[in-house]
Parts: structure tokens; C-alpha cells; sequence
């Protein structure tokens, strides 16, 4: 494929606002979970919780979008010069050229856990509870067209965890199908009961911060997160990292469980080199999914040292920002952009001693070295994967 060129992106996670607050965090080891203090839930966990939402609102005339999610949305939106590059966008290709295309797994989920713990003695909902605005798959995205003030195609894509990977995918299409010039790409999660609670039932949540790839790794630790990429076809600035490629597959394997094997992985792996025109040996880091449950970390190790053997450095960022499950592949994508622009590559946090069987080059500090090339894996519940390659177009 023609790479498209990333001209401006913004995060939002427990790292703080901005990406400038994941870098500083992620270069100082410093990471983001702490024990689980969400609304009322007791499990015994660790989370990555953002700060402050709740003293954000959203008020005048998007008031009846008010809710966790939305309001996580917005603070990315306002990251990194984000809005004013999308508004420079507009200008060039005008309001219905540029597309809006997002990914969530449980949308504002969270506002309808409150509504129904409101219903009146007949059973109904509160009358102030707004479905299509907070709740709705499609109202994230709806709400971020509306703030940026485009009306070019829109959609939401939920594929659990590789949600927001696939936004690239999809753009990539559009774009090169002729349907936009431009799109903005990105994903939001936010915490709510059904989703600890449900992945506590699952026994996959751990008790301490999660420790991917370790022997001794316990489950996962949720987190939530926003962010969004603008993806236009020529870059605006010499430091534009690329999107060169991306591969999508389905395990078919199970409702929840992975493929053992990885065979969907690394189908999607090799569909991103291929799509991106490169060898194993162009990449230089590999972002992993790496959620630290036993299966899903030994499946993704089989899958990589198919694909690339022992000699590709690997590691999984979840240990500073938790897993954002519907925001996890902006967040990491954004990730690997850091990583080529500043040259450096994250080890493993809280991992004390990689798992004896794995095969691939698992790194467990951090490494200052120049990358040029970057694959990032999202692989979503019931093996639904998606890599991107991310890099300078020369």
C-alpha cells in the first residue's frame, strides 16, 4: 500500500494528558496502575484510571453527550495541538473529505450502569438517560465529528481489543479507495462495572500491576484511554511518521480464547509486512499485545518467533497504561510513534523474569537505539487481530 502520513496525534491515559506525559513516563520506568478505585467496585485489582473526568463535564450545546467516555474523548482532543491540526485539514480538503472512524468495546457503558441503578418502583429509566448520546456504539464518534466539525463518513468499529487498530485499516481503505482525503482515526475506553466485573468472573484480572511475558504473570490489570491520529496522504512536517501497512485475520478458533497456536497472529503479522513491502529484518521493535494472562502472551510469543524468530526485540507497554481493551491499539500505535521519533524501544514493566519457554526477544528495559520501523499487534477477544507497521516512508 501507499504509506499515509500521521501529521498530528494526542493520548489521554493513566499516564496523564498529552503524549508528552506517556513519553516522560515511559523513558522514566514510571508507570501508571494503581489499586483498583473505581465508583464502588471491590474487586482486588489494579487499574490505570485517568484523573479528574469527573470534573470535567460537558456542557452547553454537546451537554446531552455528557458522560465518562465522551468526556475522556475530549480531553485527547484538546492534547497535542490535535484540534488545530484537524481544523488546518479542513481548511485543505474541506468538512466532507475528512472521515471519522473510531473504535470502543463498551462505549459509554458506564452512564447506562448508573441509569438503570436510578429506575424508578415501575422499572424505568430515569428520563434524563440518554441512549443514542452516551451509550450508543456509535456515539463516540458521533460526538467527536461534532467537536471537530466534520461530516465527512463516520463509523465505530468494536472488535474488543483490536478496535482501535483496526481504525487504520479501515481509513487506509477510504482513503485510497478515493472516498476521503483525510480521516481521524483513534479510539476511547473508559471503566465500568461490567467490565472488571466481568473480566474478574473470567479470573483474568491480576491482583498486583500486571506483568507481561513474566513466569509468573497473574492476568490483567483494565485500564482506559483515549487517542486519535490524523492520517492524510502527503506529510506536513519532516518528522511525519507513517502508517506503511496493516494485516487483519480471525482465529475461528473460540468465543474467548486465542488460538493457541497463533495462527491467526500470525496471519495478521504477515499480512502487515507483506502490505507494507518488507522483510522481518526491516523491523526493529515489535509492540506486543501482551495483556500478562498466561495464554494469551504464550500464544503471542509462538506467533512472533514464527514470524521473526529470536532476534526482533518485543515487549508490551500494558505494564504502564494497563489494558485500554477498545483504545489499546491507538494508544500503543501512538506508542511505536514515540518510540521512532525518539529513539528508544520500552522494556517490559513490572516483569521481573521473562517466562522460561518463550522463544522471542522479550526486552526488559528500556533500550536507546534508533528505530525506524515499529509492528504493533492488537489481537481483540475471540481472535480478532490486527498489525500495523508504523515508520519513515524513506
Amino acid at each position: 500500500m501507499k504509506p499515509l502520513f500521521v501529521s498530528a496525534h494526542s493520548c489521554v491515559n493513566a499516564l496523564g494528558y498529552g503524549s508528552a506525559a506517556t513519553l516522560n513516563a515511559l523513558r522514566a520506568r514510571r508507570g501508571g496502575l494503581a489499586p483498583c478505585s473505581f465508583a464502588d467496585v471491590t474487586i482486588e485489582t489494579h487499574i490505570g484510571m485517568v484523573p479528574d473526568l469527573e470534573a470535567r463535564p460537558i456542557t452547553g450545546m454537546l451537554a446531552a453527550y455528557d458522560c465518562r467516555n465522551n468526556r475522556l474523548a475530549r480531553a485527547a482532543l484538546e492534547q497535542d495541538g490535535f484540534r488545530d491540526a484537524v481544523a488546518a485539514a479542513r481548511d485543505r480538503y474541506g468538512p466532507a473529505r475528512i472521515a471519522v472512524i473510531l473504535g470502543t468495546s463498551t462505549s459509554g457503558i458506564f452512564e447506562t450502569e448508573e441509569a438503570y441503578r436510578r429506575r424508578d418502583a415501575a422499572g424505568r429509566l430515569p428520563p434524563d438517560f440518554r441512549l443514542r448520546e452516551r451509550h450508543h456504539l456509535f456515539a463516540t464518534a458521533d460526538f467527536t465529528r461534532r467537536v471537530l466539525d466534520l461530516e465527512g463518513h463516520t463509523q465505530m468499529i468494536s472488535t474488543a481489543c483490536s478496535s482501535s487498530a483496526k481504525v487504520f485499516a479501515a481509513a487506509a481503505r477510504l482513503i485510497h479507495a478515493g472516498l476521503c482525503d483525510a480521516a481521524v482515526v483513534g479510539g476511547v475506553d473508559t471503566l465500568c462495572r461490567n467490565t472488571l466485573y466481568g473480566f474478574a468472573s473470567l479470573e483474568l484480572t491480576a491482583r498486583e500491576p500486571c506483568r507481561p511475558c513474566d513466569r509468573e504473570r497473574a492476568g490483567i490489570s483494565l485500564g482506559e484511554a483515549a487517542g486519535f491520529a490524523l492520517l492524510e496522504r502527503m506529510p506536513r512536517d519532516d518528522s511525519d511518521v507513517a502508517l506503511l501497512g496493516y494485516g487483519e485475520s480471525s482465529d475461528a478458533y473460540h468465543m474467548a480464547t486465542p488460538d493457541p497456536e497463533g495462527r491467526g497472529a500470525v496471519l495478521a503479522m504477515q499480512r502487515a509486512l507483506e502490505s507494507a513491502g518488507l522483510a522481518v529484518e526491516a523491523v526493529d521493535y515489535i509492540n506486543m499485545h501482551g495483556t500478562a494472562t498466561v495464554t494469551n502472551d504464550a500464544m503471542e510469543d509462538r506467533a512472533i518467533a514464527r514470524v521473526f524468530g529470536n532476534d526482533t526485540p518485543a515487549s508490551s507497554t500494558k505494564g504502564w497504561t494497563g489494558h485500554t481493551l477498545g483504545a489499546a491499539g491507538i494508544s500503543e500505535a501512538i506508542i511505536a510513534m514515540l518510540c521512532i521519533r525518539h529513539g528508544f524501544m520500552p522494556g517490559c514493566m513490572n516483569t521481573n523474569e521473562v517466562d522460561p519457554g518463550f522463544a522471542s526477544r522479550i526486552l526488559l528495559d528500556n533500550v536507546d537505539a534508533p528505530v525506524t520501523r515499529v509492528l504493533s499487534n492488537s489481537f481483540g477477544f475471540g481472535g480478532s487481530n490486527c498489525s500495523l507497521v508504523f515508520g519513515r516512508a524513506s
